[in-house]
């Protein structure tokens, strides 16, 4: 029995991708996430899961980060990255980043089976479109990938809106926590990046493209 874990905020995406997957595999356990909070907790109440079918935009996870977070804590865990993007540079570096593979959204049934079928058996599987020409993900922005993965969700979250030019009074309202702890975040954050202000982390985060998370 294969069990997979979907992890995408539109339900009606997950029913879909469900029942087209239920018609490709006779004996198989789906299991669902809405948010990266709920994917990661899942992960670690299940170590049997044997594909995470990933959606970047879920809530909380902004973009690369939650592929980041969960290559850094699951290293052994399958990761197929199922997006509505089909640029070559956002499929090289989720490739680039652990993913196994990069399904678009707008695949038919029998394509999106195939390609879990070729992840499944080991293979890396992206859209035939953008296959000899996607960039290598460069050693820096590897290190870089690997300093990200050791904030916390929260501290991804102060991140961004740091990147969006919010005072910290500014992001304390928009957290819904002190300013005291939003200072506490900020020397966390600088501390795992390496960096000695704003503008070094901005600019770090602006290397990995690295987008707004949903609350």
């Amino acid at each position: 029995m294969a069990k997979f874990l979907i992890a995408d905020d539109h339900p009606l995406f997950r029913e879909a991708l469900q029942g087209a997957l239920a018609n490709h595999y006779a004996d198989l356990e789906l299991r669902e996430a809405g948010d990266l909070d709920a994917t990661l907790a899942a992960l670690n109440d299940d170590d049997d899961v044997d594909l995470l079918l990933l959606d970047l935009h879920m809530p909380g996870s902004g973009d690369l980060y939650g592929l980041i977070r969960i290559r850094e804590d699951f290293p052994l865990l399958p990761v197929a990255v199922i997006s509505g993007s089909e640029e070559a540079s956002v499929v090289a570096k989720c490739i680039g980043f652990g993913a196994l593979g990069f399904i678009p959204k707008s695949l038919s049934s029998a394509k999106i089976a195939e390609a879990i079928d070729a992840i499944m058996q080991g293979d890396t599987w992206v859209p035939e479109e953008v296959r000899g020409r996607l960039d290598r993900v460069s050693d820096e922005d590897q290190e870089l990938a690997r300093k990200v993965a050791d904030l916390t969700p929260q501290q991804y979250r102060v991140l961004y809106l740091l990147h969006e030019g919010l005072l910290n009074k500014q992001i304390a309202y928009q957290l819904n926590i002190t300013e005291a702890t939003v200072k506490a975040h900020i020397t966390a954050i600088f501390r795992k990046l390496g960096v000695y202000s704003r503008t070094q982390a901005v600019l770090l985060a602006e290397r990995l493209q690295l987008e707004a998370p949903v609350s």
